[in-house]
């Protein structure tokens, strides 16, 4: 009886297996490869079916590393150009390569300037999502498994778009005062992304896109890539709504700070400005080397960001006030609650803290504002009785820096008279070591509906429902510049006056001035972006 019983199952989980094949095998002839026709060439798409049917959607098309400028080594410190006409058709069945960079990120190449797309299908006019990646000014790229495009594309019936550009020294190392031949090196990141951007305006209507309705997200670094792009006149006209997630640019390295970086580069290379031109054939391994040197104004290693070089770049990014020639571009600006959790809380020193421990933890490398320790320490203490020092050093870290840049933006955009929506994540995700908090990079698998990919914190049976709210708000605005929606309660602009903010988390709610006491305690303290 029992052996009948498993040969039954058996043919069933059989026939279960060969109705899949055959129902896998159909897709794929429905969905044959499609090529379209760019500028620059002819680029085949695959439909993703296995994988689809495996997520319980929608097929999508994906072209991965397109060239969308030419290589950059031959013409190192230069700025970017487009990429030379290809004969045939281009396989794009893979990720192209990120920027040279410290760290593990695999496929480098200083041939980097490729970008992806992922499209519901070839023929319409879709609005267009563009996800720039974070990683400071430094690392990272568009083919993070968290950023991948294909459910947000299916999701939304968007096209989804995203970028790899120079980083680091070879992105950004403002060479402009200390040789001739470099006068744009401190912004050549910004430039990539801008050349990016030119090829969505002229190539994405073949991918079913709309070049007329395309919105940036980034997170982190890739947020502040999009508020100084925000300020760049080369810039304009080429993006209609901005997303930033933890990533602020309030104010750009200022020249002659770039300059001491760049000089310390060059020493620690073991160059003088005179001899400036070596680092155009240097082993781009050396270059990469050598940006671990010490830097003068921040400590750590060298700092290389967008710098206010008044070319390219002619004023700060949110200084004195928001940029005049973004006014009209609907921004969402947004943060975690406890930010600093993801730079902190992997360190066991950071744990079991008692309160006469806490201000050695709130070093100025944590807080980057001029302010007292302990007196953080004790106003935490005595305003906020429920928190233990291990939460205050993430609340404070966390309200000092990144936060604090966000509601300096928020401000400059409502007192512009178009003001941003703003959102807070509370939300929690967990770390590869247990602790638990809305930290920083949590949002991404939310915000772009990977919450099952590699590398995404948020987990349990509430993460779906988390990812639908923030991933549904991401596509309203995209489509209308509007991020309501029926699963959120009315979420208005900041104003001044009441500082509306969306807290996402299950339930959604709209709150007033959230951790406004924290707000007023550090904004009596000035403050100077990292790099400035």
């Amino acid at each position: 009886m029992a052996g009948g019983t498993l040969t039954r199952r058996g043919l069933t989980l059989a026939a279960a297996a060969a109705v899949a094949s055959s129902t896998l095998v159909r897709a794929r002839e429905k969905y044959g490869a499609v090529v379209v026709e760019t500028r620059s060439g002819r680029v085949r798409l695959q439909w993703d079916v296995a994988r689809a049917q495996a997520e319980g959607r929608s097929p999508v098309l994906r072209a991965l590393g397109i060239p969308y400028g030419a290589d950059t080594g031959p013409r190192r410190f230069q700025p970017p150009l487009p990429p030379a006409p290809w004969s045939g058709v281009l396989e794009a069945d893979a990720f192209g390569p990120a920027c040279p960079q410290r760290g593990g990120e695999p496929n480098q190449s200083e041939d980097c300037l490729r970008l992806n797309v992922w499209t519901p299908a070839q023929i319409g006019r879709r609005p267009v999502v563009v996800y720039i990646h974070g990683g400071a000014y430094s690392t990272g790229s568009g083919s993070s498994p968290l950023t991948d495009g294909a459910r947000l594309s299916a999701r939304g019936d968007v096209v989804v778009v995203t970028v790899n550009h120079r980083l680091g020294p070879l992105g950004y190392a403002s060479l402009a005062r200390l040789a001739a031949g470099f006068e744009d090196s401190g912004n050549l990141g910004q430039l990539d992304l801008i050349l990016s951007l030119e090829w969505v305006r002229d190539n994405i209507a073949a991918f079913g896109g709309d070049p007329v309705n395309v919105t940036l997200v980034g997170q982190s670094g890739g947020g502040a890539k999009i508020a100084t792009l925000m300020a760049m006149p080369m810039a304009s006209g080429l993006f209609h709504r901005a997303v930033t997630m933890s990533g602020q640019q309030v104010t750009a390295s200022g020249p002659l700070n770039a300059a001491r970086r760049a000089e310390a580069w060059l020493a620690a290379l073991g160059l003088t400005p005179s001899r400036a031109d070596e680092v155009r054939t240097m082993p781009v391994e050396r270059l990469l080397e050598a940006a671990g040197a010490t830097d003068a104004i921040l400590g750590g290693s060298l700092y290389f960001g967008p710098v206010l070089d008044g070319r390219s770049l002619p004023r700060h990014p949110f200084w004195p006030d928001a940029p005049a020639q973004s006014a009209a571009i609907p921004m969402m600006i947004g943060n975690t609650r406890e930010e600093t959790l993801a730079f902190l809380g992997n360190d066991p020193a950071n744990a079991g803290l008692t309160w006469e421990a806490l201000p050695g933890r709130l070093t100025p490398a944590q807080m980057r504002i001029d302010i007292d320790p302990a007196e953080v320490g004790g106003w935490y203490r005595r305003e906020h009785p429920e928190m233990n020092p291990d939460q205050v050093l993430i609340r404070a870290t966390t309200a000092a820096r990144s936060w604090r840049a966000a509601v300096i933006e928020a401000e400059a955009r409502a007192a512009q008279g178009s003001p941003a929506w703003v959102y807070q994540l509370d939300w929690a995700s967990r770390l590869p070591n247990g602790r638990t908090g809305a930290y920083h990079t949590s949002d991404i698998p939310l915000m772009l509906d990977n919450v099952r990919a590699e590398g995404s914190g948020a987990v349990g049976a509430d993460a779906q429902a988390m990812a639908d709210r923030m991933s549904d708000a991401l596509l309203a605005f995209a489509r209308t510049g509007d991020p309501n929606h029926a699963g959120l309660p009315r979420w208005t602009p900041y104003s001044l006056a009441r500082r509306e903010t969306m807290l996402f988390d299950l339930p959604p709610q709209m709150a007033d001035d959230p951790r406004g006491d924290e707000r007023r305690f550090f904004g009596r303290i000035p403050y100077v972006q990292p790099g400035t």
